[in-house]
């Protein structure tokens, strides 16, 4: 039995804008609207709005919620010093591997979390097995909409379509956000965050003001961007995708989100800490790597990559638009240093290790 996909606020939008539609984590969604390669060269050099309403936005509030949050994350909440204030964390299992990755917000009534679309049903389930018997309320906002406007202009155009807020929006640091009204009387959320390696926003808004406000993004010059562009430009930006570059067979150690881990206070017990620190005491067997293919040929998911230490294996691998060859991230063994090869159908391939990102704000970032 096939279920019907399920469609966001703005799936006629999409239509309409001529979007080729296609299955993503059980949702219809916009691959691309004509051509992918366009639409990553928009966002690179000018402003571009990709619809991310399929991911599922998060209140949280009650008097344990902060306690609870820093024993399910293994970033720390306390850090978040003001209203508005983002943080990105792995949420762990007891054996320290990666059940999902996640923006949390400090908001008026107490938290706002973002998890992945392709994780809802299994993250909410964790959720409410680890909030069971504090006082933590969850409320899924399916009512919301969210928008992502990146690129270098991404920000200036969103300012001249909402005069009243560019003041504000021009304010915010990275990885800020602020709760805002609207025209219509319904919260909005504007947050200084992306997954693009450009600066930009993403909006949370009411799903009954998102057509509007997409069709106003696209009035004022802002290009429609389709889930293909979005992994060219994250996989260039060094960004993980859940499910390919971690998932709960992999530690954060592993999988380049080191920094994304609290040690401090060492008292704080999250989930998974206990392993993590014993992985760290053992040393690391694996790290995360950037490789590059100058030849010809595109590294894909699921190769092979051979070194002197031991063989490890690409887990998100592409054509890079803005670079023009092939680029992968990968993880490998943990002395793996400057070169490496790859089983290109067979042919091992020498390619080069590089850190992560490839590109930021347009520019390459590797010598």
């Amino acid at each position: 039995m096939t279920h019907a996909l399920k469609q966001t606020p703005l799936y006629q939008s999409h239509v309409d804008a001529g979007a080729k539609m296609v299955d993503f984590a059980g949702w219809s969604m916009p691959i691309h609207y004509g051509s992918q390669l366009k639409e990553h060269e928009a966002v690179r050099a000018d402003a571009g709005v990709f619809d991310v309403s399929h991911m599922v936005v998060l209140d949280i509030a009650g008097g344990d919620a902060k306690a609870w949050l820093q024993h399910i994350l293994a970033n720390d909440v306390a850090r978040l010093g003001f209203v508005g204030k983002a943080l990105y964390s792995g949420m762990l299992t007891e054996q320290g591997t990666v059940i999902d990755d996640l923006i949390v917000y400090l908001s008026e009534t107490g938290y706002r979390m973002v998890v992945n679309a392709g994780t809802r049903e299994k993250d909410l389930a964790w959720l409410t097995r680890t909030s069971a018997g504090r006082d933590v309320q969850l409320n899924v906002r399916d009512d919301l909409a969210m928008l992502a406007i990146q690129g270098p202009n991404a920000i200036e155009k969103v300012c001249a379509i909402m005069p009243q807020w560019a003041e504000a929006i021009r304010a915010l640091k990275v990885f800020q956000g602020l709760p805002m009204g609207s025209q219509t009387g319904g919260e909005w959320f504007v947050a200084r965050t992306g997954y693009t390696g450009e600066d930009g926003l993403e909006i949370m808004l009411p799903a009954t003001d998102a057509p509007v406000f997409f069709a106003e993004l696209i009035k004022g010059g802002v290009a429609p961007i389709g889930l293909g562009a979005r992994d060219t430009l994250r996989l260039e930006a060094g960004m993980n995708l859940y499910g390919h570059d971690m998932d709960e067979t992999i530690s954060p150690l592993q999988a380049g989100m080191g920094w994304t881990i609290a040690w401090q206070p060492a008292e704080r017990d999250f989930i998974g800490r206990a392993a993590l620190e014993a992985e760290k005491n053992a040393g690391v067997a694996m790290k995360q790597v950037g490789l590059v293919l100058t030849d010809r040929g595109v590294l894909r998911e699921g190769m092979r990559v051979v070194t002197p230490h031991g063989d490890g294996v690409i887990t998100s691998g592409t054509f890079s638009p803005t670079l023009k060859h092939s680029i992968a991230i990968a993880r490998v063994p943990a002395s793996t240093d400057s070169s490496a090869e790859v089983d290109l159908r067979g042919t091992l391939t020498p390619v080069r290790v590089v850190k992560l990102p490839f590109v930021r704000n347009g520019k390459r970032q590797y010598e």
